[in-house]
């Protein structure tokens, strides 16, 4: 069965950075690791390709720690992260609670152990592939 997707767009609380990405109105959404729980940040993954950046480069940092794979974007002015690159899936992105309102029909929310990373990524057999897009979806 190939799997609808719908366009949702985003972005952080000043409007500086705008994005929008193709993902299915019923999101699976994770909550993390260490500075997630800090930020209260929930996430949900989809394939680099269906991540579009639609302003706001220019006004993006990053921060990195550990093993400095996962990728920590955020405003400059605001300091809202809308979007990141997660070290479970270096080659996704995720898009969390900064997607405007309107196309989202329902979120599952799955507690995914950040601070035991390794042993997670072993027990999660569907978070590493969460980033490769669905046959026919390109």
């Amino acid at each position: 069965k190939q799997e609808v997707l719908v366009k949702h767009t985003g972005g952080c609380h000043c409007g500086a950075v705008r994005f929008e990405v193709w993902s299915a109105p019923d999101l699976h959404v994770f909550n993390c690791c260490s500075i997630c729980v800090k930020k209260q940040n929930r996430h949900f993954i989809v394939p680099k390709s269906h991540f579009t950046l639609l302003q706001g480069s220019e006004n993006i940092t990053t921060y990195t720690f550990n093993t400095h794979i996962a990728k920590h974007t955020f405003c400059k002015t605001c300091g809202v992260q809308s979007f990141y690159t997660p070290r479970s899936n270096p080659d996704g992105f995720v898009a969390p609670h900064c997607l405007d309102p309107g196309t989202i029909k329902s979120v599952t929310i799955e507690d995914f152990c950040g601070e035991n990373w390794e042993d997670s990524m072993e027990k999660h057999k569907t978070i590493q592939s969460m980033s490769k897009p669905a046959p026919g979806t390109n």
